[in-house]
């Protein structure tokens, strides 16, 4: 018999309480109990970036943390990015312009590490993008139009500042 634990964790601005076994991790809680599928398992070492969220705001590896860590925070997963299904995240829809995506599975990953990243750097060059993203692995598109789509976000974004 294994013990389980209660935990509250805010996902997306809505508040999930369960009762988690210790050894369960962050992202089998996304995607089996809170039933947030756009949160990938890839290669389940914390390698691919597939499985990447924003945990309190920063990008974080749901494949090797537990959920028991993210008791009482705040995390957002890549179903929290759009306002509504017709209002996309302007990263969204710059991935969807640039053609930053094939078969898509490797996508919510780099973009929660890139939300980040661009409010951080509101004017990347290629450069940074890259070094952004050399965490995240990805075996259709060859980059360049992640990259791409990146700086179009970048540029989107800035006008929605102004």
């Amino acid at each position: 018999m294994s013990n389980s634990y209660p935990i509250t964790v805010t996902i997306n601005g809505k508040t999930i309480e369960k009762q988690v076994e210790p050894r369960m991790l962050l992202a089998d809680f996304i995607r089996h109990e809170a039933g947030l599928t756009g949160t990938h398992v890839g290669c389940e070492h914390g390698v691919c970036g597939a499985c990447t969220v924003l945990f309190d705001g920063k990008p974080v590896r749901s494949c090797i943390m537990l959920a028991v860590q993210a008791n009482g925070h705040e995390l957002t997963t890549v179903e929290g990015l759009a306002q509504s299904e017709d209002n996309m995240h302007p990263i969204q829809n710059a991935f969807w312009e640039a053609h930053g995506l094939q078969c898509g599975f490797c996508t919510p990953g780099i973009l929660m590490t890139l939300v980040p990243f661009l409010e951080e750097n509101k004017n990347p060059n290629e450069a940074e993008v890259r070094e952004a993203i050399s965490g995240n692995l990805c075996r259709c598109t060859g980059y360049q139009h992640i990259v791409d789509a990146t700086l179009l976000a970048a540029k989107k974004l800035n006008e929605v500042a102004e």
